[in-house]
Formats: C-alpha cells, structure tokens, sequence
C-alpha cells in the first residue's frame, strides 16, 4: 500500500480494540459500550476472548489431557461464557451463530486438535464467542451493531499458530466486505484471528488482537485505533515494580516500537507496524477509567529527549561465539547468522570484538521464536567456540535521542551496583540495552527508574 496515499485518504473512522479483561464478565463490556457509545467515530470494535478462555484453550490444544482434564477446560470456557450470558436476552440472529459456535467449539475440542490447523481453530473460539456476546451488550445500548466474521477479510498465510497478514489481500477484502457496512452500523469482530487462502483459521499470535486491531485500521484507512486495556496507557516502567511510575502522555512509533520490542506488554510490538506505515495514530487507555486519558503514540518525534521509560523482558539466552580465525576475516558474520537463519532464531542484541561475537536471544515461555536448538549448536561448534547463558534479562532504557551525557553517565553509577554481562548502544538512538542476572533485574529497574526517572520527573 502507497503510505502517502494512504495518509492523504483518511477516513474518520476509528477501530476500538477491547483485551480479554475489558469484556471479562457483563459490567466490563458494559463499560466498553459506554466507550463506543461516547464517540460516534468508532466504527470497528475488535474484541479479545474474556479473560481466562484463552488459556482453556491453551490446555485443550495439549495433547495429553485425560478426559476429565478436557471436560474441566471445555466447563471452564462454557461457564465463563454462561456467567455473561445470565445477563444477556441474545436476539435470534446472534443467539443462533452463538448456539452454532458453542457446539463447533465442544465438538472440536473434545476430539482434540492434532494438526497445526486444527489447533487454530479451537484457539479462535474464544474471540468469536465474545463477539456475539459484545455485539448484545452494544445493541442493549441502542446501537445498531453487528457481528461480523473477521476471517472474510483479514487474510493471512498458513503459517498456523504465527500468520503472516497479507496486506494486499486484507485490504481488498475489507473494501469489499467490511467498508460498506460503517457507514450505518458499527461493526463488531474479531482480534487475533484471520484465514489463509483455503479459508482454514489462522491465528497471528499470543495478544495478537492489537496487532489485527491496526491491520483492519489500516485496512480501512481509519485515521486511528484505540487499544482498550486495564492499565491507563504506556507507564515509564511497569507500576507493579515501580509505586511511582508515570503514564507516558505522548510517544513516538520508534519510542513505543522499541518499548514494545523490549518487554512492556500493554502493546504487542507488532500493532506499530502498520500504524506507523499508514500514519495511523494510536491511544493507549484503560477500559475502566477511561477519563483519565490515556497514551497517544504518533509520528512526530518526541520533543523531550533522553530517557523516558525503562522496561525489562526475563527469559534471555546470551550466545556467545569466538573463534582467533575470525580476526581480519570476512564472512564469519554471515556464516554465524546463515545458520542460525536455517534453525529460525530470532537475534535481538548483537555485540562484537576482534575475535568473537554475543548475541542475545529470546527463550520467554510461549515464545513465537524457538529455544536455541542443540543441533544449532553443533553446527556452529563446527567452526568456532560457542558457549551459551542462561537466566539473564534483558533492561532496556527507551527514549529519544539517548547520548551518553550527564543522565546516563548517571546510570553507568546506578550499574555499578549489579553485573552487567553486556551492554548495547549506538544502533539507535531510542534505546540503551543491558543484560543483567534475572535475579537482580527488578532490583535494576527500580534503582534506575528511581535516580534517573523519578528525579527527573520531581525536577
């Protein structure tokens, strides 16, 4: 898609995406129509699963379940649904799709998914029953609302369990099946789920509905998406570690991109990708008190340089690879990133000496990217030395236009304290990246955030 054209042809709709805690029971999606009701803009709402399904789901597509356990995770699914449905009335269009969607899902799910494919199918029912459930509540509200199926139109790969969207297809689809219906109704669908070309389901990832939330704003030419979650926008650090850590009024795309990336999990890293693109703003707010704003992320460079948030993500693999034949030669780089290519791992951090080279990986539970396989290793002991590390996390210091000046020559006196294995700096100018013990990493986010951030924030 031409992204001056796409800029330059904005619509005024907006796409409101709701998480799974935000339409957990009947008061949350009733605070989420309040929401859309309020700004008649909203065209597309995108909904998660209420919370908890996801991980019924999760279980069932294991395949060493007992009947019993399979029993107990399809019950756990049904009464999270029934305990919204007690306030519901569905009207006859819905309650049949729901009916129909009920019974496709225990059927599926007490045979048990085997293949890939199967596995994203069960995987998706969690958000096509909660869009029945949310297209209700909108209509109790007086909207004219309707459940729209979202795999007519976000069209995918078949790569199962991690879809590639294809922006083209999508795009297409949505001009044809989803524009003409914005007009008069809102329209209510699905995140994290789309169909391949043979119109099997396909799913783009764990908290993939950020993700599907921009891809149909950008698929639309909405001038905007709004993430609804349970937290009031983008926080300099996670509040839960840090008392006084802040909402982030404004960011950039490459600001919120490498908070994203680098472990803040308001948003998934890949929902800035098409935003930033088609020039699509994005608002960041909590579903629960959504009059205490929010955090607005945009393309205009932030007009406040320096360090603005600190974020960690646990679970990290150092590899470090060294080998005497690597000084004055060429090619050892690319041989070392050919393979690890060829066994689909995902490099984060890169540093180099004359003689070896570290590279951070992640190994986070439930990762898209795989754990660094041991044939990977082998074929690398092949031509150098390798060693590999475990249990470090990676911090990382966000912001614009980060130098070594007198801020973070404060933070080199905060460091001090803790073992740093490798420090990153330079590549961009939005991050400054370390890896420390996972067992002291808290302790790291806190003594940063408190002399560089806090400090600042109290000048």
């Amino acid at each position: 898609m031409n992204t001056q054209l796409a800029a330059n042809s904005k619509s005024d709709y907006v796409v409101a995406k709701f998480g799974g805690t935000s339409v957990a029971n009947f008061d949350a999606m009733s605070r989420c129509a309040e929401i859309v009701c309020a700004d008649n803009q909203v065209r597309v709402v995108a909904v998660s699963a209420s919370a908890g399904v996801t991980n019924h789901l999760v279980a069932l597509c294991k395949g060493d379940l007992s009947a019993a356990q399979r029993d107990e995770h399809i019950t756990g699914v049904i009464a999270i649904q029934e305990n919204i449905l007690a306030e519901l009335s569905l009207d006859a269009d819905l309650a049949h799709g729901f009916d129909e969607t009920l019974k496709a899902f225990q059927t599926l799910a007490a045979a048990g998914a085997k293949s890939a494919a199967e596995q994203d199918e069960l995987l998706s029912f969690g958000e096509r029953l909660s869009s029945y459930l949310f297209t209700q509540v909108l209509r109790g509200e007086g909207l004219d609302a309707v459940r729209f199926d979202v795999r007519k139109v976000l069209k995918t790969d078949s790569q199962f369990a991690k879809a590639t969207p294809n922006i083209a297809a999508t795009a297409a689809a949505a001009q044809k099946h989803l524009v003409p219906l914005l007009a008069e109704q809102v329209v209510v669908t699905q995140g994290f789920i789309g169909s391949d070309e043979h119109n099997q389901t396909t799913t783009l990832g764990r908290g993939g509905s950020d993700y599907s939330a921009a891809l149909l704003a950008e698929a639309i030419n909405a001038k905007s998406v709004h993430i609804w979650t349970d937290v009031v926008g983008i926080f300099s650090t996670d509040p839960r570690l840090c008392v006084k850590a802040t909402p982030i009024a404004r960011l950039s795309f490459d600001e919120a991109a490498e908070m994203a990336t680098f472990g803040a999990k308001v948003l998934h890293p890949a929902t800035i990708l098409p935003a930033s693109r088609s020039h699509i703003s994005v608002f960041v707010g909590s579903s629960r008190e959504p009059q205490l704003g929010g955090t607005w992320i945009e393309k205009e460079k932030s007009e406040q340089p320096g360090i603005r948030a600190v974020t960690q993500r646990k679970n990290q693999i150092l590899l470090t690879v060294k080998s005497p034949e690597m000084l004055l030669a060429s090619g050892f780089l690319a041989r070392v990133f050919t393979i690890l290519s060829e066994f689909n791992i995902s490099v984060d951090l890169v540093t180099t000496s004359e003689i070896s080279v570290a590279i951070t990986l992640d190994n986070a539970p439930n990762a898209s990217r795989p754990e660094l396989d041991q044939a990977c290793l082998d074929k690398l002991s092949e031509f150098c030395h390798v060693s590999v590390e475990n249990n470090l996390t990676l911090v990382a210091l966000i912001g614009s236009e980060i130098q070594l000046r007198q801020q973070e020559t404060n933070l080199m006196q905060v460091l001090s304290d803790f073992n740093i294995r490798l420090i990153c700096h330079g590549a961009s100018k939005h991050n400054l990246c370390f890896l420390v013990e996972q067992s002291e990493s808290d302790l790291v986010v806190q003594a940063i955030h408190s002399r560089l951030l806090e400090s600042q924030n109290a000048a």
